[in-house]
């Protein structure tokens, strides 16, 4: 039973010492690159149920998941030059620090759309999807889209 607390113990030390480290956006993530992993995986077993795998598919997939990775390298560092322009110029200051909006919301997007391409393996292996679990995850990529969509939107052109 020690050996088992001990263990506790030590996981909960080390999952206490990363988050004191990265915080939850370094959870956030830590959590797209799992579901990308899990994508991949489940991508790849779906297609070999099917007896569809081929490496070039596979290389394709690796390819569009090191696009990702470009894109949220890009958001994170639109993050710093808005924050780096909200510190150092007078004109816009504001009263909290800016510490991302950004890739935050770029990186939920894409854990949005990974837990959908994951149910949509699941499918092509035979798993059931409840329906309901495909338009949550339709409607929260939506509104992440709209919310983006109003931080982008010309307010003084649409009146």
């Amino acid at each position: 039973m020690d050996k088992i607390n001990a263990w506790k113990a030590a996981v909960t030390a080390l999952l206490g010492a990363l988050t004191a480290l990265w915080g939850w956006f370094g959870w956030l993530v830590v959590g797209w690159v799992g579901l990308m992993l899990l994508d991949y995986i489940t991508g790849s077993a779906a297609a070999a149920k099917d007896g569809q795998w081929s490496s070039k598919e596979a290389r394709a997939g690796i390819w569009h998941k090191a696009g990702m990775v470009v894109v949220v390298i890009v958001a994170a560092g639109a993050d710093m030059l808005l924050a780096l322009i909200l510190t150092n110029l007078p004109v816009i200051q504001l009263p909290v620090a800016y510490r991302g909006l950004v890739c935050p919301m770029v990186l939920v997007w894409y854990c949005i759309t990974e837990l959908g391409s994951i149910a949509e393996n699941a499918v092509t292996m035979g798993a059931k999807v409840p329906t309901w679990l495909t338009k949550l995850l339709k409607a929260g990529q939506a509104a992440v889209d709209a919310a983006g969509d109003d931080l982008t939107e010309d307010k003084k052109h649409s009146e």
